[in-house]
């Protein structure tokens, strides 16, 4: 058989570099760009915020988020602020109390997280709180406005060395009852060992 009646082969393609996939097309920006729409939990808190001002004007407003607002007050009206909230706004629950150790200001803060078992305010978080000398810290107790924080105040009174007035009780929870160091927490405390 000739090379000329050889079926003719299929020529192999050329040897190039491959190909790499196609990258996305970025989308451009639209040409008018909206403002974002008002939040409405930031407008329910704005409105909090004005009730309580207006009602306590010693209550001052630490910040706000949309369901979350932070009063603050002194330990001669705080117990007023909380009976606000609590009354007028439906703060009825307390989930947290907590303190702050403010060293460089020579303060320790005490906040009340409460919130709301009314319907549509479930999802909000009220924080009130005080500021004393770290060398005086006596403020009063809120047991008789949200029953809830007995035991939260008693962990911060042993945490941190704030003294809640009128509390039933406030001997130590976790530390040792002969413990007398530094409330651990306060931010001048050194661990053993360290």
């Amino acid at each position: 058989m000739s090379k000329e009646s050889e079926p003719a082969k299929p020529a192999s393609p050329p040897l190039s570099a491959p190909t790499q996939p196609a990258k996305p097309a970025t989308p451009s920006p639209p040409a008018a760009a909206s403002a974002p729409a008002p939040s409405p939990d930031l407008d329910r808190a704005k409105a909090l915020a004005t009730r309580i001002t207006s009602s306590q004007p010693t209550a001052k407003v630490e910040w706000m988020k949309p369901r979350r607002l932070k009063v603050s007050a002194s330990p001669n009206t705080i117990k007023d602020v909380a009976l606000f909230a609590r009354d007028s706004l439906g703060f009825n629950h307390i989930s947290a109390v907590s303190g702050v150790d403010w060293i460089a200001k020579n303060e320790l803060e005490v906040i009340y997280f409460v919130g709301s078992t009314t319907h549509g305010q479930e999802d909000f978080v009220l924080a009130v709180s005080e500021r004393i000398p770290r060398d005086n810290p006596v403020v009063p107790t809120l047991i008789g406005v949200w029953k809830g924080a007995e035991y939260q105040e008693r962990e911060t009174h042993e945490m941190f060395g704030i003294n809640f007035q009128g509390h039933p009780d406030q001997s130590h929870l976790f530390l040792p009852e002969d413990w007398n160091d530094l409330p651990p927490l306060r931010k001048d405390y050194v661990s053993p060992g360290r």
